[in-house]
Formats: structure tokens, sequence, C-alpha cells
């Protein structure tokens, strides 16, 4: 991982802000009294799509965050001279699926064991991540963090969960061609796959 006076310079200007969902049809401003989460899982686009199919989920974005690079751009992300990692922001209906949920997905489709890769993917921006908008959220994420890694042990894992649990400082959006990237490439890359291991259910 590299320092922030290593990082890129980056830009003042956003390089994209998304309006419409691809699968949704919604629009990102329709969605902005819900609620917020942003996970890391390698690969954006295959945690994107997991995301999205989740009944409660109104909204996704392929973005980058954690880093020091204002604006980045995916070049810049994949040298690993950003700092930043692959996200999802997720937002979604409280109401309709608990944060509990969306973590229960996040730590059972992906390896969160494996520092700064996924797979085959190798690099700080292929990390596993979650970042919260408030305490009460970042409090149940490490809550589940540490059930996750008592099932991993009862599992036999002997490896320690590697993923950054943190507040949320800056996300930025991915480019336009990432958004729902799966939805538009069905046939796409996809590095996602279960890891045999259930988080309990939510104390």
């Amino acid at each position: 991982m590299i320092s922030a006076d290593q990082a890129l310079p980056g830009r003042e200007q956003a390089i994209y802000i998304p309006t419409e969902h691809f699968v949704f049809n919604t629009q990102l401003a329709s969605v902005a009294d819900l609620k917020r989460v942003w996970f890391g899982m390698g690969c954006f686009w295959g945690a994107e799509r997991l995301f999205w199919q989740q009944a409660g989920v109104k909204f996704t974005s392929a973005g980058y965050g954690g880093g020091f690079t204002p604006n980045p751009i995916y070049e810049e992300v994949s040298s690993g001279m950003t700092g930043h990692t692959e996200l999802v922001e997720v937002i979604y209906d409280p109401n309709e699926v608990s944060l509990y949920q969306l973590l229960t997905l996040f730590w059972e489709q992906h390896n969160p064991t494996q520092g700064m890769r996924q797979g085959n993917d190798s690099g700080s921006q292929y990390r596993s991540a979650i970042y919260c908008d408030n305490e009460d959220d970042l409090s149940l994420a490490m809550q589940s963090q540490a059930l996750f890694q008592q099932a991993l042990q009862a599992k036999g894992v002997d490896s320690n969960i590697t993923t950054e649990i943190l507040p949320l400082t800056q996300f930025y959006y991915a480019e336009q061609y990432h958004q729902q990237y799966l939805a538009k490439n069905p046939n796409g890359y996809c590095g996602l796959s279960a890891n045999g291991v259930c988080l309990p259910p939510q104390p």
C-alpha cells in the first residue's frame, strides 16, 4: 500500500457522475434519502451485480475509495498508485433489506482473507473493504467481521480476515462503461465465488 505522498495527483473535476441505473431505470437523485454502504470484493463488476440482484437494493454504482488520489481514472487505480480499492456503492431501503443481510452477501461471496488481492486479481485495488457513513453501521460491520472470523475458524480456516472496515472519506464514481458492466456484457468477467462459510444470524 502506498502512502499519501506517493499517490498520483489526480484532478479537481469528477470524471463521471451516474444518473440512470441501466438495470433499474431509476435516477440516482430519486434514491438520495435511502441508506448507503460501500463494499470492496475484488473486481467491482461482479460485486455490483451481486447487490443489484438483492431485493431492497434501489441503486448501485461502481467506483473507487479508501485511497488518496482525487477523482482517479481506472488506469490510475489499476496502477496501485492511488491507494484506492474498487468499490460498489449500495443504496438500499432499510424497510426492505437490512444492512446485516447485505453484510451476509459480502462475507459469504468472496474471500476476505487474501490481503491485497482477490483470486487471480492482485493489487491494492482488489482488497476487501467495507466503508460506512455512520457509527452504527460501522459497529455492525465490525461485529459481523468478528462473527465471520469465528465461522471461518469453526470450518478449520486458519487465515485471519484482512477486510478494511472504516468510515468512508470519499467515494469516486468509476467511468460510465464500468457501471452495471455485467448487465451490458453478460458474458463478461466475474471474479466472485461463494467461499462455503456462512455468517451466523445477527445476535
